[in-house]
């Protein structure tokens, strides 16, 4: 047995003084196998130690929540008994090391956080993001963590339905891939983590144990240096043929009430889940390692805790139901294995071989995992840019939004989502490169809108502005598809918290995401953090990335961005004051990165929203989209290319100049089609309602026709959209 000391401890992730916290709880030295328990119990990615304190403000009650913060995913309620579970996480780390497996274990663990609370999965979603396309890593990290999400998804067969892919250079030397994966089950066959009950067994169930993974979470709480390639064997590998096996099996155990828990084995394997399930419960547990199914020989005790080996699962039964049970594992060519019994020792007792070999109150490794209040640094809000006349001479409107719309973030991600099966199980009815994809629920009228944003210039320019607009953008993405926004998930990306300006980011982020939560009545759910995202000491920019869903109680009244019809007219609902700082205009046009970001009016985001809801639901509206990044000028075009069809601006008669006009990101504002004979009725609503309104143009055949401008036909401007990333995969 190798004998512990503080060399080892600190090799292990913990700092000498936790080490010697340990000691001292424990009056005594732990001994291998009980300080890589620790180690992985107290490190960031599962104890939340540095961000706790700030997340237990969170807004997470609301009507509609059934379950928030706390359990395997969040739990909504969408009526009729039907309940929708959802979360995202994040699995940067592994993704960096090695984009394919790391990518495609991210969608299998996220997958079993769904289906072990009893729901069958029915959307994935992704939110990636990537270093300068210049960096020599970008395209083949891209490559690789695309084909490990379709790898995964497409073989388990749920559809992928919407994400998000942006370029950044803070991105070059710590990539972040955060899945997303919505469930759907009955109000009453809900399923939790909780132990209950003495002497029940503890079932292991799925794969055998390997030595992949090993110190999984522990690399998912590091900095990265030269040394990356060495952390490989830390990267998880995954099965999905395995994983749809286990779902079906675990779906169809979850059929009586066979279950008092049950709980996947993702980060930390074994000992998390097993930590967990009896923290919950207040019990101790007993586990006989001996008994695990190992694809390895003579695995240590420590090896098999450590392990973060995929598809597994951790199960407390009733007495007198294991044979049961063996008989559904065993048709499913599962692994089934009694491994040990809840107990009133409220320790975690481990054996090998009849020889214990690990003895930890319980409460050590949960209650009494350290609790962090982190130095933090205020973030000022930056001085606003003032754009003069002489900066848009010599520019066409034209030219600028063929510059824009090719841009790495604003150009089209086919080439991303064409490789992700989005219609297996045949009820998606809005596919990726929308507002939000949208599934109906099978068998009914109803559909579920979800959608996956991120900003992080704005966060990083001011991050509690940032953070309310993230939120907010979210909200409009729900709504411009007609879904009445329910909850979010958030998966909150930042650096080093031990830098005070990092945990000032994560601080402020949180602040801003909370303030917009709670004012939208968008409660969060579920979530997940993940910090340490810097290489040679460079973090990224901080990267809350925010998950959505909402209801649409008949799909037939869901909305779509294309264009339907000529002579419809278009408005601009929200008020457009002119903001370029942080937009795509500033930065790919003018060269200008600094500046605050736009400034966010809850008032006007509900109001306004609400209203396009009314709108959508009096069928009033014949597209939308939301304004996002590039602007009105952007928006637009994306709707002109998806409908195939061109727009005729009205003679321009802002108070501003036009190219504040047609590209500042101005928040709260919706672009949609109206039908002419509705106008006045329309009209009437906004008025009624105090929303700000820009009658801007009309639906016309085939181009864009802007005042004195050329005209820009709809293809060349479609071809512009769709070509950038594509030379840059196959190039």
């Amino acid at each position: 047995m190798i004998k512990v000391n503080e060399k080892i401890a600190i090799d292990h992730g913990l700092k000498k003084d936790e080490y010697k916290r340990i000691c001292e709880l424990l009056k005594r030295n732990p001994n291998i196998t009980e300080l890589g328990i620790f180690s992985a119990m107290w490190n960031e990615h599962c104890s939340y130690k540095s961000s706790k304190k700030h997340l237990k403000k969170l807004n997470t009650k609301g009507k509609k929540v059934i379950q928030g913060p706390g359990e395997n995913a969040g739990v909504i309620d969408i009526g009729d008994d039907d309940a929708i579970v959802f979360k995202i996480e994040s699995h940067n780390h592994p993704s960096f090391i090695e984009p394919y497996q790391g990518a495609a274990t991210g969608v299998g663990g996220i997958l079993r956080d769904v289906f072990t609370m009893g729901a069958r999965p029915i959307a994935n979603l992704n939110s990636i993001h990537f270093g300068s396309p210049s960096n020599k890593k970008t395209k083949s990290l891209l490559r690789g963590v695309v084909q490990g999400i379709g790898g995964y998804g497409n073989c388990i067969g749920v559809p992928t339905i919407a994400g998000q892919t942006s370029f950044d250079e803070s991105y070059n030397g710590n990539i972040l891939v955060n899945a997303m994966t919505l469930g759907l089950v009955k109000k009453d066959k809900i399923f939790y983590s909780k132990a209950a009950g003495l002497n029940k067994p503890v079932i292991y169930v799925g794969s055998k144990t390997g030595r992949d993974g090993i110190h999984g979470a522990s690399m998912a709480s590091a900095k990265f240096d030269d040394k990356i390639e060495e952390k490989k064997p830390t990267v998880q590998v995954g099965d999905p043929f395995t994983e749809k096996l286990l779902l079906e099996a675990c779906l169809e155990l979850m059929r009586d009430d066979s279950i008092i828990a049950i709980q996947d084995m993702g980060a930390a394997g074994l000992t998390s889940s097993s930590v967990e399930m009896a923290s919950k419960g207040k019990l101790g547990i007993e586990l006989h390692l001996d008994k695990v199914p190992c694809r390895e020989e003579n695995m240590s005790p420590y090896e098999i805790m450590l392990s973060e080996s995929q598809e597994r699962m951790l199960i407390v039964l009733e007495n007198g139901k294991e044979n049961k049970a063996k008989e559904i594992f065993d048709k499913w060519n599962l692994d089934f294995s009694v491994i040990g019994k809840t107990t009133n020792s409220k320790n975690i007792e481990l054996y090998f071989n009849k020889d214990k070999v690990a003895n930890i109150p319980i409460d050590l490794l949960s209650e009494e995992a350290p609790e962090y209040d982190r130095k933090w640094k205020k973030s000022k809000l930056p001085q606003k840019i003032k754009f003069k006349k002489k900066d848009f001479k010599n520019l066409k409107i034209t030219e600028v939004l063929k510059k824009i719309i090719s841009s790495p973030n604003v150009c089209s991600k086919e080439w991303i989502w064409e490789q992700y099966d989005h219609t297996v199980m045949g009820d998606t009815i809005q596919k990726p490169g929308g507002d939000a994809g949208v599934v109906r629920v099978h068998g009914t009228e109803k559909a579920i809108a979800a959608t996956v944003d991120s900003s992080a210039s704005y966060c990083y320019a001011h991050p509690l502005s940032g953070g309310k607009q993230i939120v907010c953008e979210t909200w409009r993405n729900l709504i411009s598809v007609g879904a009445e926004p329910i909850a979010i998930t958030n998966c909150l990306n930042f650096g080093n918290p031990e830098k005070s300006e990092n945990m000032g980011e994560f601080v402020e982020c949180v602040e801003g995401l909370n303030e917009a939560s709670k004012y939208l009545d968008f409660p969060v759910v579920s979530g997940n953090v993940s910090f340490y995202n810097e290489t040679k000491d460079k973090g990224i920019k901080p990267t809350p990335a925010i998950g959505g869903v909402g209801l649409i109680k008949n799909y037939k009244d869901m909305i779509t961005m294309d264009l339907k019809e000529t002579g419809n007219i278009i408005l601009v609902v929200g008020k457009t004051e002119g903001h370029l700082d942080q937009s795509i205009f500033a930065k790919e046009i003018l060269n200008e990165k600094k500046g605050p970001p736009p400034e966010i009016n809850l008032f006007n985001e509900k109001n306004n929203g609400e209203t396009v809801l009314k709108l959508i639901k009096d069928k009033f509206i014949m597209s939308a989209h939301d304004v996002s990044l590039g602007g009105i000028m952007t928006g637009i075009a994306k709707m002109c290319i998806k409908g195939k069809k061109g727009v005729k601006f009205y003679k321009f008669k802002g108070l501003i100049d036009k190219f504040e006009y047609f590209f500042s990101e101005d928040q709260g504002r919706y672009i949609v089609e109206v039908k002419k004979e509705n106008f006045e009725k329309v009209k009437k609503i906004l008025e009624k309602n105090s929303n700000h309104y820009d009658l801007i143009g009309e639906v016309i055949g085939d181009n864009i026709s802007i005042n004195n401008e050329p005209t820009l036909s709809v293809d060349k401007l479609t071809e512009f959209n769709k070509n950038w990333l594509n030379k840059y995969m196959v190039n």
